[in-house]
Order: C-alpha cells, then sequence, then structure tokens
C-alpha cells in the first residue's frame, strides 16, 4: 500500500478547480490547432462534424477566450491520415515545436480528442503544456460552475477525465513508488492506489450529487403541487437563452456574448400577459462534440428540460452555422428522449433579429410564415424585446391545447367562487347579467380539473 505521503499529494491532485488555476492562468499565451480530416464523413473517417473549418477554428478559439487564454495564432492543420503518437504528422509536429519556442508559447490547445500517450508526446515534443477539446471545455466548465450541483458535476467529470490519464497527469508517478513484483512492475501499486483514492472519491460525489437531485426532484414535485407548467429554454452556447430569461422575467442571471455563459440551471415563476403562470427554467448551453463525461455528468442539470411541459429552441440566426447548431442541439434532445419536431411541445425562438440586416430579416419573416402553424417559429430579439409578445403568445397557446375550457354562470355576489377560479385558471371571458350573474368562459390546468367538477358540477366542458 501506499505511503501516507503518496495519498496526501494525491488528495491535493484531485482537486481539478485549484489545479486549473494553478496550470492555466488567465492570459497565458496560447495556440489553438485545429487539426481536421480532409476526409470529412468519408468511409472509415472519424470526423463527422459538416461544419466549415474555419468555423470550428473559431469556436475553438471562443472557447479558449472564455477562460482568459491570450491565442497568439489559431493555426488550421489538414490532415488525410491521424498519427496514433502524436494525432498531427511528425513534419508538422517539428514546425510547431519551433514556432513555440520563439512565440514563447504557454499553452497549446488541441481542437480534438487525444489520447492520453498523444497528450504526453505533444508535450514533450512541444515543451508546454497541451490541452484537448474535452480537457478545455472541462476548464471552462469548472470556473463556470457556482451552485453545488454545478461543482460537483464538474469534479466528477474531471476526474473520470483524470482517471485515464494518471500515467500522464501525475508526476509522482514518475517516481514508481512500491514494486512488490506484482503484474505490471515496479510502479503499478502506486497507480492502483491512485486509481482507488480517485475512485472512491467519485463515489462520495455521486452520492453527493444523488442527494442533490432528490432536493432538486422535491422541489420540481412542489411546483407540479402549484400547478405550473415548466417551459425550458434550450439552445446552442451563446444563443442567447440567458438575455431571453432575463426579458421575460425581468432577472438578472449572468448573460454575456461567451461560451458557457450559463452552467447552472435557474428556474423563475412567471406570468404571461393573458393570466397563466409558468415556471420558466434556463439550462446549459449544448456544442458540438460535448465531451462524454460531460454529457452524462449534466444530464441531471438537463432534467428540467427533460420533464418541461414546453421547450423553447433558441437559435442564433445571425450565426453562419445556425444550421448545424439546430442539428446538434436536436441530436442531444433526442439523446434525452424528446422529439425535436414535436411542434406542440417545442418551439423554435429565432433569435437576435437585431443582428440582421432587414433583406435578411424580410427574408426570415417570410420563411417563419412558410412553416406549419402549428410548429411556426417566432422572430425575436432578446436583446430589444421585439418579437417577444409573439413568443408569450405561442407560448401560451401551447399551454392552452392540453388545458380544458368550460362555461358556467355564477351566482350574484358569488365572489368566494370567482376568487377561487381566478386563482385556480384562466378567465377568458366574463359577461355580466343585468341581476348579477356571471357568464364565464374558463380554462383549467388539468390537475385542477377534477376540484373544479366537484366545485362546479353544472359547467358546461367547451372542449
Amino acid at each position: 500500500m501506499a505511503g501516507r505521503d503518496g495519498a496526501d499529494e494525491i488528495e491535493k491532485t484531485v482537486k481539478p478547480l485549484d489545479e486549473i488555476e494553478r496550470d492555466i492562468a488567465a492570459n497565458t499565451r496560447a495556440y489553438v490547432v485545429g487539426p481536421y480530416s480532409q476526409r470529412r464523413g468519408g468511409a472509415g473517417s472519424a470526423d463527422t462534424n459538416q461544419r466549415s473549418f474555419a468555423a470550428r477554428l473559431d469556436e475553438a478559439v471562443g472557447l479558449a477566450a472564455a477562460i482568459d487564454l491570450t491565442v497568439i495564432e489559431p493555426i488550421q492543420v489538414l490532415l488525410t491520415a491521424f498519427r496514433p503518437a502524436t494525432y498531427l504528422g511528425k513534419g508538422k509536429v517539428e514546425e510547431l515545436a519551433e514556432r513555440i519556442k520563439i512565440e514563447e508559447i504557454g499553452l497549446v490547445v488541441m481542437d480534438c480528442g487525444l489520447s492520453p500517450v498523444q497528450q504526453r508526446n505533444l508535450e514533450k515534443a512541444f515543451g508546454c503544456k497541451v490541452i484537448d477539446r474535452t480537457g478545455l471545455i472541462l476548464e471552462i466548465f469548472g470556473r463556470r460552475a457556482r451552485t453545488r450541483e454545478g461543482t460537483l458535476q464538474v469534479e466528477l467529470a474531471h476526474l473520470n477525465y483524470q482517471k485515464s490519464r494518471l500515467v500522464r497527469s501525475w508526476t509522482h508517478l514518475e517516481r514508481q513508488r512500491g514494486g512488490f513484483g506484482f503484474l505490471g512492475g515496479p510502479g503499478e501499486t502506486q497507480i492502483e492506489a491512485d486509481r482507488r483514492i480517485i475512485q472512491e472519491r467519485m463515489t462520495k460525489i455521486e452520492r453527493d450529487l444523488e442527494s442533490v437531485k432528490r432536493t432538486r426532484s422535491l422541489h420540481r414535485v412542489s411546483r407540479k403541487r402549484v400547478p405550473y407548467p415548466v417551459v425550458a429554454l434550450v439552445g446552442y452556447t451563446n444563443a442567447g437563452k440567458s438575455t431571453l430569461f432575463n426579458r421575460l422575467t425581468s432577472a438578472e442571471v449572468l448573460a454575456q456574448d461567451m461560451l458557457f455563459a450559463t452552467l447552472d440551471p435557474t428556474a423563475r415563476a412567471i406570468k404571461l400577459p393573458h393570466g397563466a403562470r409558468i415556471m420558466l427554467s434556463d439550462t446549459v448551453g449544448f456544442i458540438s462534440d460535448l465531451p462524454t463525461q460531460l454529457v452524462a455528468a449534466f444530464r441531471a442539470t438537463l432534467e428540467d428540460a427533460i420533464e418541461a411541459d414546453v421547450l423553447l429552441h433558441i437559435r442564433d440566426m445571425a450565426h453562419e452555422d445556425t444550421q448545424a447548431q439546430a442539428a446538434d442541439v436536436q441530436g442531444i434532445l433526442r439523446d434525452l428522449g424528446i422529439d425535436p419536431d414535436d411542434g406542440q411541445r417545442v418551439v423554435e425562438v429565432w433569435n437576435k433579429s437585431d443582428l440582421l440586416d432587414g433583406s435578411e430579416r424580410e427574408r426570415q419573416l417570410g420563411l417563419v410564415t412558410l412553416k406549419p402553424e402549428a410548429s411556426r417559429p417566432v422572430l425575436v430579439s432578446a436583446l430589444t424585446g421585439d418579437g417577444v409578445a409573439r413568443l408569450t403568445d405561442a407560448i401560451e397557446t401551447r399551454i392552452a391545447r392540453s388545458r380544458p375550457v368550460y362555461r358556467l354562470v355564477l351566482a350574484p355576489g358569488d365572489g368566494k367562487s370567482l376568487a377561487w377560479l381566478h386563482a385556480n385558471g384562466e378567465i377568458l371571458e366574463r359577461a355580466d347579467a343585468e341581476d348579477g350573474a356571471l357568464s364565464l368562459t374558463v380554462r383549467l390546468p388539468p390537475e385542477r380539473e377534477g376540484a373544479f367538477g366537484a366545485r362546479f358540477p353544472e359547467a358546461e366542458r367547451q372542449n
């Protein structure tokens, strides 16, 4: 068994957020390298991303900027084949190593997934730290998470990532303590001890997360008792979800022109123009090639989306890759068991109309009107508020489709019943008779239909 000094060293190492702050300080001089296959989507190609190489590299630079790296130069590298040892060809590795030395680069971001061996070999060749796309996104998440759940999810994902990279990440292993003649030779005992300590910590985090999830589940149960429909905002990162959330709720959720500005789910109860109350939930943004560790680890933060009555799919219509971004979001929704083509449940919100010139805005309005009314997108600007009234109408329409409508007459002076109807439903129409009786058309949440029927047995259902 490893000594206590080894365990203490591991305990320090497995605090990923601390490690991030030490290893990658703000303003670190960095290269962002986009090594893209020229055989995209072809037979035998692992690269199925259909975006342009320039757009992919721009996104990678945006990710690097999200943790305040100083990107000296984005470098696109077109590959005919991937090298098992270094991912890049030998000549390109040597060329980059020379440039890295001249430019005094402290970090290279590779916009791809690297194996532990490839990462280690590139670090040796470049003489600086190297991280891949997964590592970069994990570090962004580590800096953005604020709630207990978000922090635990990040740490779990980071530990899972480190677990596969023990031989690269932890320099104390190079001292090769242990060596009791077990298979694997000197150092194997220490590596197994490291893995055991990481696994124990992961197990503890998973238990803590279960507790957090139970608390969130209780919150959802209590919200369902309120009977507020849940409307969740989903979309590609930086599509404007938080800006729209703030517009609809008058809240002050962090909203910046930055990838992954929002990581922790936020919910607010709001009242729509015609009186319906909803619970609006902001969620983490999606992204292409999301690390598998995060798909699993952050599923809990998407539970509000999975269980939502209505989903608003926010799209950045001013972005050149808006179609590809939409396809990525739709793919993740399908993975979560949500049909993105269900017009009753999913509303496409075409955001950032303020960034479109006049002709492009007219073109997109024309495209909106060509869609079937039941699944018609809504063109809005979350920043200026243009189109938000149309959006709230679309939300109300979809909520109303699943809600029964009744007509009834209240006796003169029956204020108690009128107050109950205001508190538990929506009054769509009201006609006052000369004798003081009220003729009402009301719409109810399904959960209140039983209580309504018991209280107003003479009411007539209209749908």
